[in-house]
């Protein structure tokens, strides 16, 4: 229950540091990636040179100016932490496909043709761009949308009920105007009712 707090704060900018960090390396992640066209693998390797350089000149540095070299933890993530985790996303996973499944097999008819409008949506924008500016897109919609919704509650929401307003008025017009002059054919009865 506590992560889910800690992560609402930074969705919110409670822990504005940490929010506007986060946001600062995505945002630099991305431009590396999409912008400069830089190499996930690229980066990887040059990422652990940088590491083992800074840790080289550390620990040899030290014995230069008389002092004790750090300390390197011999296990960096326990076995015990290492196990949570796995055992957390294999639930998280595992609930994911059981939704997807239950979807799927069109118990709900109106969930499995929001769930396909859905998907169609993000393939028709995917097309137009590229995997990781939509996944940047939806970072920045996470990052900003919450907050700003808590900031101007009573103008969306006023907003929200006069479009569903202005929408429903524009279904009825469509309804009397162009549906109901569609021709229907005979209402059949059933035999057992008569």
């Amino acid at each position: 229950m506590f992560l889910g707090f800690a992560v609402a704060d930074v969705i919110l900018w409670r822990n504005v540091h940490l929010s506007a960090g986060i946001l600062a390396a995505v945002t630099v992640l991305w431009f590396l990636f999409e912008v400069v066209e830089y190499h996930f693998v690229t980066l990887l390797c040059h990422a652990l040179i940088t590491i083992m350089l800074v840790t080289f000149i550390l620990y040899n540095g030290a014995a230069l100016i008389d002092r004790t070299p750090p300390k390197i933890p011999q296990s960096i993530l326990s076995e015990h932490t290492f196990r949570e985790v796995a055992l957390t996303f294999h639930a998280k996973l595992s609930n994911s496909l059981s939704i997807l499944h239950h979807i799927a097999c069109g118990k709900d008819l109106k969930l499995f043709l929001l769930a396909i409008a859905f998907l169609w949506i993000v393939s028709v924008i995917g097309s137009y761009c590229s995997s990781l500016s939509l996944l940047y897109f939806g970072f920045l919609c996470i990052f900003t949308l919450p907050v700003l919704y808590e900031r101007y509650e009573h103008d969306v929401d006023y907003l929200a009920n006069r479009g569903n307003r202005d929408l429903k008025k524009m279904y009825r017009k469509l309804d009397s105007k162009v549906l109901n002059k569609i021709p229907r054919g005979p209402v059949k009865k059933d035999k057992k009712n008569k």
